[in-house]
């Protein structure tokens, strides 16, 4: 089946069922609802903390929600949705401008192997690594490293999301700003009238774990085992879908608290299908029926950490090479 053919057997998976959608999203606010009380005023710590495991990880689930909505596949056109998905960007780091701006070029470019970086992490070939000068190695190393995904809360979200946006655009990016002023005001607050331990459990802790898991998640949908590169003279959008994002399975617990995002190939293919159709629309279309190509589990996650460029050659990712040392940046005359 050729690309467009493809993309246009999902049409009928990008129809909403508005109470469907209202249902999702006023039970999954309120377990975060639930959740957040538990993590603030349960009797015992340990309850506390768990309430607070399960507030960051409903955080993630919410957060798709929020992602369908800015695709137009979740309470379409919906001015109460605007409102309650932009507040919400808002108190988890992710203002609606930017994650805009980033999310629709990543869409429109996904595995290009150059360009395909905004809304996502950067990509280089191997020989593109062996001529770079030891500055620009450094930078892209630590964009993919494991403690830059597990620290997303600092840096990506708080750093990439707002500060550096606001910074790149004020006018343009007025509500990354407006994000900041807001989790330092609720920091501020939290901590002033009820201690430090209250927004750790409430707000620092559930927000880092939410900002981790989104981080890696971000990465794995695209730096996979068997993932598809394309240079851009040859790139087709039906490819880069199919070949270049992930199908994650997950058990039912982390697939509901991801939003069935790990069927990613499937969400690139029609973002305008909702969360609760992927799976259907993968069922029901053999072209997308492809094996698990990655998953949750520890094994899965090192295995995708230690692919780190791209060998046109090889036609997969590969880790660093041990033994290219650093193009050196010719001194001025």
């Amino acid at each position: 089946m050729q690309g467009n053919e493809l993309v246009a057997v999902t049409r009928p998976f990008a129809s909403e069922d508005r109470a469907r959608s209202v249902y999702h999203v006023a039970s999954t606010f309120a377990v975060l609802a639930l959740a957040t009380a538990v993590a603030a005023a349960a009797p015992y710590k340990p309850l506390r903390i768990l309430g607070s495991v399960i507030e960051g990880l409903v955080i993630v689930r919410a957060f798709i929600l929020a992602h369908d909505f800015q695709h137009g596949a979740l309470l379409r056109k919906s001015k109460v949705g605007s409102v309650i998905f932009g507040l919400y960007g808002a108190l988890v780091l992710t203002p609606p401008r930017v994650w805009r701006q980033t999310h629709n070029y990543h869409h429109a470019h996904t595995a290009k192997i150059v360009g395909a970086q905004i809304g996502s992490y950067p990509v280089m070939t191997v020989e593109m690594w062996k001529r770079a000068p030891r500055g620009k190695r450094i930078a892209y190393a630590v964009a993919r490293h494991p403690l830059t995904i597990l620290f997303g809360y600092v840096t990506i979200f708080l750093g990439g999301m707002c500060i550096s946006s606001f910074l790149r655009n004020p006018k343009e990016n007025w509500d990354s700003a407006a994000a900041l002023v807001l989790h330092a005001a609720l920091v501020a607050t939290i901590t002033y009238f009820f201690g430090w331990e209250m927004t750790l459990l409430v707000l620092v802790g559930p927000l880092f774990l939410a900002c981790a898991l989104g981080s890696y998640l971000f990465y794995a949908q695209h730096n996979f085992p068997g993932v598809h590169m394309q240079p851009r003279q040859t790139w087709t959008f039906a490819r880069a879908a199919v070949e270049s994002s992930s199908f994650m399975r997950c058990g039912p617990i982390m697939s509901y608290f991801t939003g069935d995002i790990g069927y990613h190939h499937v969400h690139h293919l029609n973002a305008a299908i909702p969360f609760y159709r992927l799976r259907e629309a993968m069922a029901a279309i053999p072209e997308l029926q492809v094996e698990p190509q990655t998953s949750l589990s520890p094994r899965d996650i090192l295995h995708c950490f230690s692919l780190k460029l791209w060998d046109p050659q090889a036609g997969k990712m590969v880790p660093f090479p041990k033994d290219a040392p650093p193009a050196e940046v010719a001194e001025p005359a």
